[in-house]
Parts: structure tokens; C-alpha cells; sequence
């Protein structure tokens, strides 16, 4: 087992890991576990290495959070690690620690058909950017930069960049958030984290008072229609997104497609589908046509292809 490479997906709600073979991407002894019962990020990662009893040499961990020193903090959770410890306590010879859309990101093309649905938009542009991005706890960005046959990866805070409303409606919502957050960030309103103050804000310049909902029932009682403002509040929260995921192809000049992941979408399903995210991916005034062709995917068994794109980052800093 000592063979083996450690790769993880370290979230704000949940953690996922597996083991890989170096320079494959089949993933080996995969679990997941709810932050929730552990304390920290070293404690998630002992609990896994001892249930496989493996103590693999080199790993790659995935984590929800900003990566620029050796003390990384995630966004969501109130965990904190040294990177340079990890290594130290695991007996790592090698450790990367990448952002979970940077790792998703490399997942990317190793995608195959059954692992993605096309959602408007023509052919993905040959050699060009890819964008990647979706809403899970967080709202998570990256993309990958094609260079020669390989594909350099970004690391960035996209989801944190200030929110831009594109509608009426939205002017108001970001009106109401800017009296209650000293800095609104897109993340506030498109984020499994952001969805409860999305539905508490459309309540509230509607004039109304509604009960606080968990997002997994502002979702549950949107998709059957059993809330009306549940639904509006995913309709807005997809119309959102399709601006924000717009922006971002922009930013990249993502021709070669724009990625939809994170676990919020996929359980939208054909809602998602029917919902304003397109028409507001497009609408983007002189650039309309810029960004009409791209197309957009949704990807599909999301919560493995964190852990794929970390065994391919691992593959790519050993060539």
C-alpha cells in the first residue's frame, strides 16, 4: 500500500479520498465523510489512512480554500493546516495541495461522453481555454490554459469576486445584502452556503417575512412546486449563475467550454435545464455573439472527479 498515491477532496461540508496507482487515474478504496465528525483536516485524513491501512508516500489534497502560503485556511469550515506539518506527520515525500477547482479542472479531459450533458451552445473550440465553475458549499472557479499537448490549470478565488447583479431584481437583492455584508461576493447568493440568504433576501424586498430554510429544502420544495418563492428563488439563483458563468467565459476567452460541476446543479436536474441560465450565459450585449457558440456542460458524477483531477494533477508533476 505504501505504493500507492493518496488523493483528496477536502470540502466544506464533506471529504473524500481514494487511493490511485502513480500515473493511472483508477481510484482505489474511495470514502467519503461529513466534516462534521471530525475536528480537522489532519483528523479526516489519519481516520481514512487507518480504516485502508495504507501509508501511501506522495498525495494530493484538494482543498475548498485559498492556496498561497504554507498555512492554508479553508473558506467554509473553520479548518486550518501547515502544509510543511502534513507532510511531516503523514511521511509524505511528496505533497501538492491544490484548490478543489483547480484539481477539478484536470479532470476535465478525461471526461467522457456519459460524464457530461451538453446545455446549450455549439462545439467546444479545439486548443482553446476551458473555464470550470459551480456552486457547492462554496462557489468554486478555475479553468485550464492549453499548452502545446498539455493543460496548465488555474488556481484562483473566482467565487469570491464581487457579485454583479444582472437584472432589477438583482439590484435590489444586492442592496438588501450590502446592509447586512461589509462586501458582497458572488459567492454570498450562488453557493449551497449562499442559497438561505438568497431565499431570506427575495422575501425580504418582496416585503414578506419567511421562515429560515436549509438550502436542501429551499431546493426539495422549489423542484415539486410546493413553494413558490422556493421556486423563484432557484429560478433566480440558475439565472444568477448563467450570468456569472457567462463572465467568467469572457474573462478566459473560454471557447473551449464552460464546465458547470459542484454538487448544487446536477441535483437541479432537468429544472436546471428549463431555468433562465442559458439565456443569461448569452446575454451579454455586443458580446452575445462572442459567447453564444460556446457551449456549456454539467458535469456528472461529480464526486469522484475532484479525486480523477487530483491523480492527474500527481501524473502531471511527475512528467
Amino acid at each position: 500500500m505504501a505504493a500507492l498515491s493518496l488523493v483528496a477532496d477536502i470540502g466544506g461540508t464533506n471529504s473524500r479520498f481514494a487511493l490511485c496507482e502513480p500515473g493511472t487515474l483508477d481510484l482505489l478504496e474511495p470514502r467519503k465523510f461529513a466534516n462534521r465528525d471530525f475536528d480537522s483536516m489532519e483528523a479526516v485524513v489519519a481516520h481514512y489512512l487507518a480504516q485502508v491501512q495504507a501509508e501511501p508516500k506522495q498525495a494530493c489534497i484538494a482543498v475548498a480554500g485559498p492556496i498561497a502560503s504554507d498555512t492554508v485556511q479553508l473558506t467554509n469550515i473553520d479548518w486550518r493546516f501547515s502544509r510543511s506539518e502534513v507532510r511531516r506527520q503523514f511521511g509524505f515525500h511528496r505533497l501538492h495541495i491544490a484548490n478543489d477547482f483547480t484539481a477539478l479542472a484536470m479532470a476535465v479531459p478525461h471526461l467522457g461522453p456519459d460524464r457530461i450533458i451538453h446545455n446549450g451552445g455549439g462545439e467546444a473550440a479545439q486548443g482553446q481555454p476551458v473555464a470550470v465553475l459551480g456552486p457547492g458549499t462554496g462557489l468554486g472557479v478555475s479553468g485550464l490554459l492549453p499548452y502545446g499537448k498539455r493543460w496548465i490549470p488555474l488556481q484562483g478565488e473566482g467565487g469570491n469576486a464581487s457579485f454583479s447583479p444582472g437584472t432589477a431584481l438583482e439590484v435590489e437583492l444586492l442592496r438588501y445584502a450590502q446592509r447586512h455584508l461589509d462586501y458582497v461576493r458572488a459567492e454570498n447568493f450562488i453557493s449551497g452556503a449562499g442559497m438561505g440568504f438568497l431565499h431570506e433576501a427575495m422575501a425580504a424586498v418582496a416585503g414578506q417575512k419567511i421562515e429560515a430554510l436549509p438550502n436542501d429544502e429551499i431546493t426539495r420544495r422549489g423542484l415539486t412546486g410546493e413553494c413558490v418563492r422556493c421556486e423563484e428563488t432557484l429560478l433566480t439563483f440558475c439565472g444568477m449563475l448563467g450570468s456569472f458563468a457567462g463572465d467568467i467565459a469572457l474573462l478566459l476567452g473560454a471557447r473551449g467550454g464552460v464546465y458547470i460541476g459542484g454538487g448544487i446543479v446536477p441535483i437541479l436536474g432537468e429544472f436546471f435545464f428549463r431555468s433562465p441560465f442559458r439565456s443569461r450565459f448569452e446575454a451579454k450585449g455586443k458580446f452575445t455573439s462572442y459567447v453564444r457558440p460556446i457551449p456549456t456542460y454539467v458535469m456528472l458524477s461529480f464526486t469522484e472527479m475532484a479525486l480523477i483531477g487530483a491523480a492527474a494533477l500527481l501524473n502531471s508533476l511527475e512528467e
